[in-house]
C-alpha cells in the first residue's frame, strides 16, 4: 500500500479554505479517481512541535492506494482537472510525497 500526502505549506500570506477542501475538492478527487482510492484523510494544522510556533502546513490531504501504479493510472488522466481546482481553496503551492506504508 502507498499513501499520497499533499501538503500545503503555511506562511503569513497563505490562505486555505478548509470547508471547500473537505466539501468540494476531496469529493471531486474521490469521484475522479474512483475505486483506486482505498482510503483518505484530511489533517488541519494547528501547531508545530515548538511552543507558540505555527504548524508548518495549513493542511495535509492523504489518499491511500494499493500501489504506485494504481495511483499513477488513476491520477494521470485526471491531473489537469484536479490541479485546476487548487486556486479555489488556497494560494499556496502544494508539496506531494508518496510513501510506502510499512506499519
Amino acid at each position: 500500500m502507498i499513501r499520497v500526502s499533499v501538503m500545503y505549506p503555511n506562511s503569513e500570506s497563505a490562505t486555505f479554505d478548509i470547508e471547500y477542501y473537505i466539501n468540494s475538492h476531496i469529493p471531486m478527487v474521490n469521484e475522479l479517481l474512483g475505486d483506486a482510492v482505498k482510503s483518505g484523510a484530511v489533517d488541519a494544522g494547528i501547531a508545530s512541535g515548538a511552543p507558540e510556533e505555527s504548524a508548518p502546513f495549513i493542511a495535509i490531504g492523504h489518499l491511500t492506494f494499493e500501489s504506485l501504479e494504481a495511483f499513477q493510472n488513476s491520477f494521470g488522466p485526471q491531473a489537469e482537472k484536479i490541479m485546476a481546482d487548487i486556486p479555489n481553496y488556497t494560494n499556496t503551492q502544494p508539496q506531494i510525497q508518496i510513501s510506502e506504508i510499512k506499519a
